[in-house]
């Protein structure tokens, strides 16, 4: 309590001109104390003047009061001077750069705590008080401290701007309502401010529900992106154990037929070498039986020969001739170990695709904008070819099954369940899921579609044929129009003819868009829907030829 009764006398003898010490005090006719040097050189400012004013409370006199020393304050000051105090305010109470200044202060220049509409100044603490003292200024609009106060003044009358012009929607004074602004639909700017102070509120009203809704939307995809990390996980796990299971089953085939393979082969030889045995025993008696028989060859007594010759033993029924197989004795085993590697590959690689894609679509609130120029589409390009085994036996295709063309006669295709029996359409080898884009390029007419895989293949229904039923969409072209088929429903499309038709298509976001290619790009087409399956890029070739352009 004692340290704030020394600030109150401080500031009491402190001017409120230069915010320091009295020097040379002295009290003017309305009872506030000025340095005799401050209050002459307020007085002084400007030209010759008629009436002067207290920069405090404005109170006027007539003529220029006289300025006596006010020798009691003197004493006062000089007894402040003695304990070491300082009147002057903190370095951080004075106007920097960024802040508003009190337009009363001289010198120095302290901050504005408050703007006044009506007085269009701003004003320190100290320079404030006669708001609150004075009765008539008491009703004055205060405001936080404002560098803009000269906006609410009209350059042309230099009158406050209290009414709102809703002609020409903007601020006008009381003068400019009579003249340029006469007849016009005017109200207060209190009024207007009200008004708009309402279609305020209801606009944050929509941005804190929107705010809530988006809080919400943020929540999902939190517990959405926790549910995909627990469903990763578990299909991870869960696929590990089926893998370890699958190389499990096919160790043991392994092993199977390793066993089988050294069974057999220990059978084989032992069954060979017992046979050699056999053979080399009939070569040791016939070795004996030639000895012999070179002996007796060699007896020059005929009586002899002719007397030994009966008693040579006859020669045993001799064994059949050997056929010696090509050494291939399990080649039989090695092919059908590679049939099933093939059955296998050809399993992982029609079905792979399913299980890599189909868990991975994931739907998302947000989607992805679609590119706007050709090189970010490009960014998207995938690499697509044609199944022989859907094309159409008229349909010839060339250019690493990228080109169909049209033939007359019907080409040599084996019988396969996924051709088109009836309709000149062809599907592209890859399923298409994510986001994709590609190009085709067409002589004639051409339906460039999209569609599941388990489309119709067989007859002449509109089940098999592109953009008639609930499975395929698309975009008719030929060199006089284009046309959208989707569920048998027709829609006429407008835009520039060109050979070449881009494709792009964003599964998860169900968005499929059609674009006329040339030197830019123009927007053909474009379906909303959901994507229920991978896709399929489709061709239905009545013209002479179409080929999915190569973009990389």
């Amino acid at each position: 309590m004692e340290q704030k009764g020394v600030q109150l006398d401080r500031e009491t003898i402190s001017c409120s001109i230069c915010l320091d010490l009295l020097k040379d005090p002295v009290t003017i006719p309305c009872g506030h104390s000025y340095c005799m040097n401050c209050i002459k050189g307020f007085w002084d400012e400007g030209d010759e003047k008629e009436m002067y004013s207290c920069p405090q409370c404005r109170q006027s006199f007539r003529p220029r009061p006289v300025l006596v020393k006010n020798t009691m304050l003197a004493d006062l000051v000089e007894e402040l001077k003695k304990t070491g105090l300082q009147a002057a305010p903190a370095d951080h109470c004075y106007a920097g750069a960024e802040d508003v200044a009190c337009d009363f202060c001289t010198g120095r220049k302290l901050k504005a705590i408050k703007s006044c509409l009506q007085c269009l100044a701003s004003f320190c603490e100290k320079h404030l008080q006669f708001h609150y003292e004075s009765a008539p200024y008491k009703k004055h609009k205060l405001v936080e401290p404002s560098k803009k106060l000269q906006e609410n003044v009209c350059s042309r009358h230099d009158e406050v701007m209290k009414i709102f012009c809703r002609t020409d929607q903007q601020l006008i004074c009381y003068l400019c309502s009579v003249e340029e602004h006469k007849g016009h639909d005017t109200v207060s700017a209190a009024a207007e401010r009200a008004e708009r102070q309402r279609e305020l509120e209801g606009s944050r009203q929509t941005i804190q529900q929107r705010i809530q809704d988006r809080e919400k939307d943020v929540k999902l995809l939190q517990q959405q992106a926790e549910a995909i990390d627990r469903s990763a996980d578990k299909a991870v796990e869960d696929s590990e154990k089926i893998f370890t299971e699958l190389i499990r089953l096919l160790e043991k085939r392994s092993s199977d037929v390793k066993q089988q393979v050294r069974s057999q082969q220990k059978s084989e030889v032992s069954r060979v070498k017992e046979l050699q045995e056999e053979l080399e025993q009939e070569i040791t008696e016939l070795k004996r039986k030639d000895a012999e028989l070179k002996k007796l060859s060699h007896t020059e007594d005929h009586n002899q020969f002719l007397h030994n010759y009966p008693s040579l033993s006859p020669l045993s029924q001799s064994t059949s001739s050997i056929h010696i197989r090509p050494l291939s004795c399990f080649e039989d085993v090695t092919a059908a170990v590679s049939e099933v590697r093939d059955k296998l590959q050809d399993v992982l690689r029609e079905e792979w695709t399913n299980v890599s894609l189909t868990g991975t679509e994931v739907y998302v609130l947000l989607p992805q904008p679609e590119p706007k120029t050709r090189a970010g589409f490009l960014k998207y390009s995938r690499e697509i070819t044609l199944d022989p085994n859907t094309a159409n036996t008229l349909l010839l295709l060339s250019e690493g099954n990228r080109k169909a063309t049209l033939m007359r006669q019907q080409q040599s295709y084996s019988s396969h369940p996924d051709r088109f029996t009836n309709r000149r359409q062809v599907l592209s080898r890859e399923s298409l899921t994510g986001r994709c884009y590609w190009e085709v390029e067409r002589r004639g007419g051409l339906y460039v579609a999209v569609t599941y895989k388990n489309i119709s293949r067989a007859g002449r229904s509109d089940e098999c044929r592109f953009g008639r039923n609930a499975k395929s969409w698309a975009l008719n072209c030929n060199n006089t129009k284009y046309t959208f088929w989707s569920n048998n429903v027709e829609t006429p499309v407008s835009g520039p003819k060109s050979s070449r038709v881009g494709v792009y298509l964003d599964h998860s976001a169900g968005i499929l868009s059609f674009y006329s290619v040339s030197e830019t790009m123009t927007l053909l087409h474009r379906v909303q829907t959901t994507f229920t399956q991978p896709l399929y890029a489709g061709l239905w070739v009545y013209g002479d030829s179409a080929e999915l352009f190569k973009l990389t």
